[in-house]
């Protein structure tokens, strides 16, 4: 259809018909469903007549090509001009091909996989029916007591912005109209919802606007800039209120400024939370500041489809608000050719075949070894093949390896690290739990003693049960389980080397672990292929590479803990001890446990001489950092190099360090190579208090290194 023809059908529906597009229900709701609601049950209790349901606009969380074939075909049959469904789920790491959580495929520091990652999961979900799918989610995240920070990429507003763009392509591709085997991508969650207090799921966001802008934002106007076709809202309140009906954050951001015109969504019942929120009295106020905000799909509650039409005839609310909110939601069916084609790529032959095949599986392996990450090695990794190894742990033999938001992904499709070392392993291979995840008996703990009295090297896989992080997994307590930590107090006293693997969707509190292990292999929930790949990094057939984008605390009493902080007026100085009255923790180090960036390898790195090509830059000049990076060790390996950033002087204070560049370099024994980063007067610039995106003259230092904390420095100015 052109513009025209979209007009003409706006104008041909009824009012009803119109504010049903605005409704997203999930399947059970839709007759054709094998497990359709009734009007006694789901139904009734919101409210809808069939008449509602029949005209909705939206479904979400149907897979599986046969059954979305059937539900449209009958909605179709109901649908008086013709309007298709559009066909919505959180495809967030992968379908039934699960990639590494996104926390861990951003310690990848891999835009090009990550991008595959994203075009694999389009195509699997593509040919299973979904047009659209809730991710990317790139909200910023500083407090790993948060269970959601498994969702994102990390910390640092630069990297996840990147992210964003990548996911983003991999989604949609370049022709989203064309291409049958792309999806919609919706950026979540609008916005600053990673910065919920207390790390509490849902809770409250309160930050002043400059920070809004300069952190929190960057992200989703990346992905925006990208040609994301959807915004999903946030739970959270942004400056008291909440993001569903804000109308400044919606309107006057989103659309007036950024000009965004496509589809904005509420979370699940976001729109009716506002009554809890006390931002609304009741659904109907609920549905009048949504609309106002310029949410265009509620989703799974009916205040629109109760409120809107009396709102409309009360004046309250525009019925030009009603079409331009209607007008996107078809525009964007349009786009995906659903009018010509409404069940679009959904094809149950192809989706035998290209479903968790191997290309995708392939992928999925890279993924996972790529976004684990060494955090310590005291030279007991990698194995030796033909030691005898004990493998204990709850997850020695665990395939719940594929973290939250899985889609159809399958815990039993999961490759267990077990199984894989059987494979691997030609010496004595031991394998016992010696614990569940948070409880342990007197069996277990003998048994795993014994198989460690009787190995060369123990291998403890723990870690948290993938319930324990995702969507409403908050923690306070973020160390590993008591059970976990009696079991390697127990092997620790047989003076046996411990390699210790740490599966988990969060930054942990390492405290218990990792003083007391010879090496930890931070493997996150690495999907469908992680046991193949952790046993692969574990006897060295790949070395590990992944860099850390959250920082690691030393206690759960330092969050929130982040590498771009700003000084204070009385920092401290380390060389000087016995301070009283400077910023500090009486009783742990300011410093995180492990920084941003860090990651070790199988092999050492140098840096030789920071170089920069002049002293000085302007608005027109830039100037050039060099230095060479050799592989000192006896693997071939990956350093990524990484540039920071601080403005000495600003109008407003300025981060120690921001990250603003990298380059992965991949290096054979004794290589060197040089890694160049180009300095220009843009990447200065920083919101001011006047809220202008401008840069100010005077001293700079620059940094590069492997992390954010070690690295060389040198300094220039701006003029």
């Amino acid at each position: 259809m052109d513009q025209k023809q979209l007009t003409d059908l706006l104008t041909k529906m009824t009012l009803e018909e119109k504010i049903a597009q605005l409704l997203q229900l999930t399947s059970n709701l839709h007759e054709g469903t094998e497990d359709q609601g009734q009007i006694t049950g789901p139904i009734e209790e919101m409210g809808l007549t069939t008449d509602m349901v029949r005209a909705s606009g939206s479904v979400l969380g149907l897979s599986g090509a046969a059954s979305i074939i059937a539900l449209q075909q009958n909605y179709m049959k109901n649908s008086r001009l013709g309007i298709p469904l559009l066909f919505m789920a959180d495809v967030v790491h992968g379908f039934k091909t699960i990639f590494p959580i996104p926390l861990a495929i951003g310690c990848s520091w891999d835009l090009e996989l990550a991008e595959k990652s994203a075009e694999i999961a389009a195509r699997e979900s593509a040919v299973s029916g979904i047009h659209v799918t809730f991710a990317p989610m790139v909200d910023l995240v500083r407090d790993p007591r948060w269970g959601r920070v498994m969702e994102t990429t990390g910390e640092d507003p630069y990297l996840n912005s990147l992210f964003a763009r990548a996911f983003v392509r991999g989604y949609q591709g370049s022709a989203l109209a064309e291409d049958n085997e792309r999806l919609a991508a919706c950026v979540k969650h609008f916005a600053a919802y990673g910065a919920a207090e207390g790390g509490r799921d849902y809770n409250t966001v309160d930050m002043s606007e400059r920070q809004l802008r300069e952190y929190y934002l960057p992200a989703y106007k990346a992905a925006l800039d990208e040609g994301c076709e959807m915004v999903m809202a946030s739970f959270n309140t942004v400056d008291g209120i909440p993001a569903s009906g804000n109308e400044k954050l919606m309107r006057g951001i989103l659309r007036d400024e950024w000009g965004f015109d496509g589809i904005l969504i509420s979370d699940w019942a976001s729109i009716r939370e506002m009554i809890a929120h006390g931002a609304a009295e009741d659904d109907r106020e609920a549905a009048y500041r949504a609309m106002r905000a310029g949410v265009d799909i509620e989703m799974m509650t009916p205040c629109y489809v109760h409120h809107l039409p009396n709102l409309i005839k009360s004046g309250l609310i525009d019925e030009s608000l009603i079409d331009e909110a209607v007008m996107r939601i078809l525009q964007l069916k349009n786009k995906l050719g659903l009018f010509e084609n409404p069940f679009r790529g959904a094809d149950p032959e192809r989706e035998r075949e290209l479903l968790f095949c191997d290309e995708h599986r392939q992928t999925a392996y890279d993924l996972a070894v790529k976004s684990s990450v060494l955090l310590k090695n005291n030279g007991v990794l990698p194995l030796q093949p033909d030691s005898n190894v004990a493998l204990i742990g709850p997850f020695a033999d665990q395939e719940d390896i594929l973290g939250w938001w899985s889609c159809v992904g399958a815990k039993e499709d999961a490759v267990k690290l077990g199984t894989a070392m059987k494979e691997r392993i030609s010496g004595k291979l031991t394998i016992t739990a010696g614990c569940n995840f948070d409880s342990m008996d007197a069996n277990q703990l003998e048994l795993a003693l014994d198989a460690a009295r009787e190995a060369d090297v123990i291998v403890l896989a723990l870690g948290e049960e993938s319930e324990m992080s995702g969507e409403g997994g908050s923690r306070t307590d973020i160390t590993l389980p008591k059970a976990q930590l009696e079991l390697v107090q127990h092997l620790k006293q047989l003076n046996k080397p411990i390699a210790a693997v740490i599966f988990n969707g969060r930054p942990l509190d390492l405290q218990g672990i990792f003083d007391e292990a010879d090496a930890v292999l931070e493997a996150w929930f690495p999907g469908s292929e992680g046991g193949a790949a952790i046993a692969d990094l574990l006897i060295g057939r790949m070395n590990p590479s992944g860099r850390l984008t959250m920082s690691f605390p030393q206690s759960v009493g330092q969050v929130p803990v982040y590498y771009n902080v700003f000084n204070t007026g009385r920092p401290m100085d380390p060389s000087k001890t016995g301070e009283r009255y400077v910023s500090k923790y009486i009783d742990s180090p300011n410093e995180p446990l492990l920084p941003f960036g860090y990651g070790l390898s199988y092999t050492t790195f140098e840096f030789g001489e920071l170089q920069l090509s002049r002293s000085e830059i302007t608005a027109d000049q830039h100037l050039t950092a060099r230095i060479r990076v050799t592989n000192t060790g006896a693997r071939t390996g990956v350093e990524t190099v990484q540039l920071y950033i601080r403005d000495m002087t600003g109008e407003v204070v300025r981060p120690l360090r921001e990250l603003k560049g990298f380059q992965q370099l991949k290096l054979q024994p004794g290589e060197s190579k040089i890694a160049e980063f180009t300095i220009s007067e843009d990447m200065l610039r920083y919101h001011h208090s006047d809220l202008s995106f401008t840069s100010d003259p005077g001293r700079f230092q620059l940094f590069v290194g492997p992390n954010s904390r070690d690295c060389l420095q040198a300094s220039f100015k701006l003029v």
